[in-house]
């Protein structure tokens, strides 16, 4: 196993090392390990990574370059309290906090560097190759978000499924930005529940013909409500209006992956859009 303690654990991934379960590796990246047991996907990494419930932060980053797909190991014991995102407000004087920050954010997305992926929506930019060809049914799903048509928003994320390269990719991280701000939305009132969990499940059973196995468990977790850390005190800062907090938790959810901070921050102001 990879050296050093485990520092911190997400709760799902914190239960299977209470099972005991092995686990195979699925894909050693520059900074990271995936791995599945049980048919459960986590990931190792180390301190600097950042928190989520499928993630296993150790005292020293994993020699990733040791690992090949398919190979077995033995996960860590850890005793830790696990990690779990905060309930989401249910005030629903948040609901409309948050889509006026996002909107707030959005403007203001040029401070938070040179976006990648779907984040050049943001600034208004051109998409990249092979995103452009999809930029219409980014505008669908933001405008059946923007008019809580949960119907429509889903036929429009299952043309974005798989869009992109990488483990994640950008058509799934947008689309799971997107249901994650309407989670939330629904969550404080703001919208049709019903017909959004509906359409949460068509994208989760589609994903899971549509993409990557690691994309669409993230997929899944984004559309259930739980994603990274920066991701919810990202939201926990917009719905407060706080501009310093909103500012630092950006910055911090831009820098996940090649891509993937900005495609589902991008997401999450489409999915917020009013």
């Amino acid at each position: 196993m990879a050296p050093g303690s485990v520092v911190a654990i997400g709760r799902r991934a914190a239960a299977l090392l209470r099972s005991g379960a092995g686990a195979r590796v699925l894909a050693p990246l520059a900074a990271s390990v995936y791995v599945v047991a049980r048919s459960e996907i986590a990931w190792v990494c180390g301190p600097e990574g950042p928190l989520h419930p499928r993630a296993i932060v150790l005292s020293s980053a994993p020699r990733t370059d040791a690992y090949r797909a398919g190979d077995v190991l033995a996960l860590p014991a850890c005793t830790l309290p696990a990690w779990r995102p905060a309930p989401a407000p249910t005030d629903p004087r948040t609901a409309a906090t948050l889509r006026h920050g996002a909107a707030r954010l959005a403007a203001a997305a040029a401070a938070l560097g040179e976006p990648a992926g779907f984040g050049a929506r943001l600034l208004g930019t051109p998409l990249p190759f092979p995103l452009a060809r999809a930029a219409g049914r980014a505008d669908d799903l933001a405008a059946a978000c923007a008019a809580d048509d949960p119907a429509a928003a889903a036929a429009a994320a299952l043309g974005l499924l798989g869009l992109g390269p990488g483990l994640t990719p950008s058509g799934d991280d947008f689309v799971g930005g997107a249901f994650f701000a309407r989670a939330r939305l629904v969550r404080a009132g703001g919208g049709d529940a019903p017909g959004w969990r509906a359409a949460a499940e068509t994208v989760r059973v589609a994903a899971a013909r549509a993409t990557h196995p690691v994309s669409a468990a993230l997929l899944g977790d984004l559309l259930d409500g739980e994603a990274w850390a920066p991701l919810h005190a990202l939201c926990d800062a917009l719905a407060g209006a706080d501009d310093g907090a909103t500012r630092d938790a950006a910055r911090r959810l831009v820098g996940l992956g090649h891509s993937s901070g900005w495609d589902v921050l991008a997401g999450l102001v489409a999915g917020a859009a009013r």
